[in-house]
């Protein structure tokens, strides 16, 4: 193990190999995340309402599921996937993205979350190199594209992804990685804070709910990462461009302004910005 750690640390070429790599297979995981957690949850929050309300069991429970079990199949004809199927990207390309055993189609989400993690793994190496910045950044990025992905398919951010994330951010402040302590800890609050205020502003004026609070709880996580600081900038990219894409889905697409969509990713992709080019962003709003 010494060994592997003194060549990722001495050879850039071996390390970005190797960290593209690891972002393919942790893509793959991803994937199971991002189908599995919000089936868990649905099924413990159904298990404590019956609780709460002393109502029977359900006489036909669903199989429990978990990240580790059962083995992945087939949705449609329940096939165990083999290992050799299961190859990150290359297997949905060689299978042309149908079950080998039935061909029922299988999503594109698949390759493109594995492909994101790892070009975005890469991109991390690129920035930080061989240093204690680069393994909280992939973890941090990973993060993002699990709440990415599910916020856009379940319209949920999970606490299970987001308050592990803010508490990895303050942790990290303890030892500077990317801010001080101070900067983290008031950049959780005010991220919190921030979103909080907007949703019941809006809440109050329009008499409709904005957004979750799910995005509050992910502001938070990227103010603990970045800092008070940081959080104007982040506001307004993610702003920016979720405003651009609502109008451009409700000018092109005829999507009904009633229905909600999901502010998540957009808070996700401000933060991956602010990561990799936050002092560049930073330069130029403040025109330094």
């Amino acid at each position: 193990m010494t060994a592997l750690l003194d060549a990722l640390a001495a050879d850039p070429l071996f390390l970005g190999i190797t960290t593209t790599l690891l972002g393919l297979l942790v893509g793959s995981f991803l994937n199971v995340v991002i189908l599995r957690l919000p089936r868990m949850l649905e099924a413990d929050w159904k298990s404590e309402a019956r609780d709460l309300l002393d109502l029977p069991a359900d006489a036909k429970p669903g199989k429990k599921i978990s990240l580790t079990h059962p083995a992945s199949c087939c949705p449609g004809c329940g096939a165990a996937i083999r290992p050799w199927q299961n190859i990150p990207v290359i297997s949905w390309l060689a299978l042309r993205g149908r079950c080998a055993n039935c061909k029922t189609g299988i999503s594109i989400q698949y390759p493109l979350v594995e492909f994101a993690s790892a070009a975005m793994s890469a991109v991390c190496v690129w920035r930080f190199g061989w240093s204690p910045q680069l393994a909280a950044a992939l973890v941090f990025t990973w993060g993002l594209i699990a709440l990415t992905v599910i916020d856009l398919r379940e319209t949920i951010l999970p606490d299970d992804l987001t308050l592990p994330l803010m508490w990895i951010g303050l942790a990290l402040s303890t030892v500077g990685v990317f801010v001080d302590m101070s900067a983290s800890i008031w950049g959780a609050i005010a991220g919190y804070l921030s979103l909080w205020s907007i949703y019941h502003l809006f809440r109050i004026v329009t008499g409709k709910h904005g957004m979750g609070y799910g995005d509050f709880k992910l502001m938070a996580a990227l103010g603990a990462w970045f800092g008070v600081a940081a959080l104007p900038l982040m506001l307004l990219l993610s702003s920016v461009v979720g405003a651009v894409v609502g109008l451009s889905l409700i000018v092109f697409k005829k999507h009904d302004r009633n229905v909600p969509i999901p502010f998540g990713p957009y808070l996700a992709g401000a933060g991956w910005l602010m990561l990799i080019w936050g002092d560049a962003l930073s330069g130029v709003v403040t025109g330094r």
